[in-house]
């Protein structure tokens, strides 16, 4: 899987950049994200876009959220 880093970026930048890594990957992308608001929103979109297989893991403020088919 190819990594969507989103770092220090704000909303909707991270929700934009998630959408278009997965159109690209479609079988699924790590986004990395550091603020709890990009986190939520990048996972409802997840959902809305159908990726039922979501792992989330974090360390030092950051998550790291592996979206799969």
């Amino acid at each position: 899987m190819i990594e969507c880093d989103c770092r220090g970026l704000s909303c909707p930048q991270p929700v934009i950049m998630t959408k278009k890594a997965l159109r690209e990957n479609p079988s699924g992308v790590i986004a990395i994200v550091n603020a709890k608001v990009a986190k939520e929103n990048v996972l409802r979109l997840a959902s809305f876009m159908g990726y039922d297989k979501v792992q989330i893991t974090e360390e030092n403020g950051e998550w790291r959220i592996a979206i799969q088919r």
